[in-house]
């Protein structure tokens, strides 16, 4: 079939946001045949003329759209992204008639409200490798959709629970022309890398579980660096991996980092981790594969927001980190979350304080927490009557503890008043 991909995303945050997830999924329908075509929303000055351009090339016999985020999870003036992204959705209904399919992260957490809202007539719930081709095939024979796991037919509901790839090597990375054909100079893009699926620890507000599941599904380290030198070779030099936790399980980090040191590679990276149990050797190897900056998001520092966060690390555990990776030249980005329950006026001024002695080179800090659907923090603000039993959340809930969020918002901006590497 003929198939149009596109990423609606608009919105460049720090550094250009590359759709790793929809050029997956063009990846495997080309790879059964399908004429693909991906057309990335944030590349393009003119977006409306770029999709009316597409549909007329390519007449497609079937739309795919990518929702990446929501919200951009700010309590204060939120931006509310489903709006934008919708208003994609309409404008290409008004040029086509053919079947318009949902996916993305941003979607999976919000399956059946994002498709009711939209004029989209499909939805894909989670991982959209296999499940895709399997709806362009019924769509190719006029069959129904019944049966097919993650899929919402607008008015007929989910047709089956959705299922999780055991193997992602069975899918494998897409080729670099999906990802930088049309971005002009590579060396200047952050290349996202995502190794591992799926995130075991549970935290309270999180949806990566909604959207990945909460069993880690690992990448060979092997073809993850194959790729990666496959993209060095078209110029890219800098690389962003995603995961959630880039140092768990450590076995698997560390085989990881020791491929790229043997691949003497001249690139740089950042990666994102979990501040328990940090192996100095782990970091060392790091730094000996190109590590750039980690971000370490904590969150909190105070013991007892930790543990109603369900976070499994101590406060000595966060400086340990930020010791180690500082130990061997590795940036370091810090993150705090304030105002989740619990929290008080002494814990904010406690993590706002312990987070200035670690002496990192950039925090970046939230007052209010997004309330996810799901989630353990959505149970709490029920309870406590912030949130209604039927809310789908689509629309942005913030969780904030109550009459503190003044009080947190001036102790943050004295804070960052005096700190230029802090950001609010």
């Amino acid at each position: 079939m003929r198939v149009l991909l596109i990423s609606a995303n608009r919105t460049e945050i720090n550094m250009r946001t590359m759709p790793l997830g929809l050029a997956c999924v063009a990846q495997a329908a080309m790879r059964e045949g399908h004429a693909v075509k991906m057309l990335d929303l944030v590349q393009e000055k003119d977006a409306p003329g770029a999709i009316a351009a597409a549909i007329a090339e390519l007449d497609p016999e079937v739309i795919g759209i990518s929702i990446r985020n929501i919200d951009d999870q700010t309590m204060l003036n939120t931006r509310f992204f489903f709006y934008e992204d919708n208003q994609i959705i309409a404008l290409v209904r008004k040029l086509s008639r053919v079947p318009i399919v949902l996916g993305g992260a941003g979607y999976s957490i919000y399956p059946k409200a994002a498709l009711a809202a939209s004029e989209a007539d499909i939805g894909i719930e989670g991982e959209g490798e296999a499940v895709f081709n399997m709806v362009l095939e019924r769509l190719k024979n006029n069959e129904t959709l019944e049966g097919l796991p993650g899929v919402h037919v607008k008015g007929r509901g989910l047709m089956a629970e959705k299922i999780l790839i055991r193997e992602p090597d069975a899918f494998t990375l897409p080729d670099p022309d999906l990802l930088i054909a049309a971005t002009g100079d590579a060396g200047d893009l952050w290349i996202p890398v995502q190794t591992r699926r799926g995130c075991p620890m549970r935290c309270s507000y999180c949806s990566t579980g909604a959207i990945e599941g909460t069993i880690t599904r690992k990448r060979s380290p092997k073809n993850v660096v194959e790729w990666i030198a496959k993209m060095e070779s078209r110029g890219v030099k800098k690389f962003y991996f995603v995961d959630n936790t880039f140092n768990l399980p450590p076995s698997y980090a560390a085989t990881l980092c020791k491929e790229l040191a043997r691949a003497s590679l001249k690139l740089k990276w950042r990666c994102i981790l979990y501040p328990y149990r940090l192996d100095e050797s782990l970091v060392e190897a790091m730094a000996e594969a190109g590590c750039f900056e980690a971000s370490v998001g904590f969150e909190s520092t105070n013991e007892k927001i930790l543990r109603r966060m369900n976070k499994r690390f101590r406060r000595e555990d966060v400086a340990e980190t930020c010791s180690l990776l500082k130990r061997h030249g590795i940036r370091r980005m810090g993150f705090l979350m304030l105002g989740g329950p619990g929290e008080t006026r002494e814990s904010v001024g406690e993590s706002l304080s312990f987070a200035d002695s670690l002496d990192l080179e950039l925090i970046k800090i939230t007052v209010g927490i997004r309330i996810y659907p799901g989630t353990a923090l959505a149970d709490q603000a029920q309870k406590e009557g912030v949130i209604v039993p039927d809310d789908d959340l689509l629309t942005p809930k913030f969780y904030v503890a109550q009459g503190l969020e003044d009080e947190i918002r001036e102790e943050v901006e004295r804070y960052a008043a005096k700190r230029p590497n802090w950001a609010v």
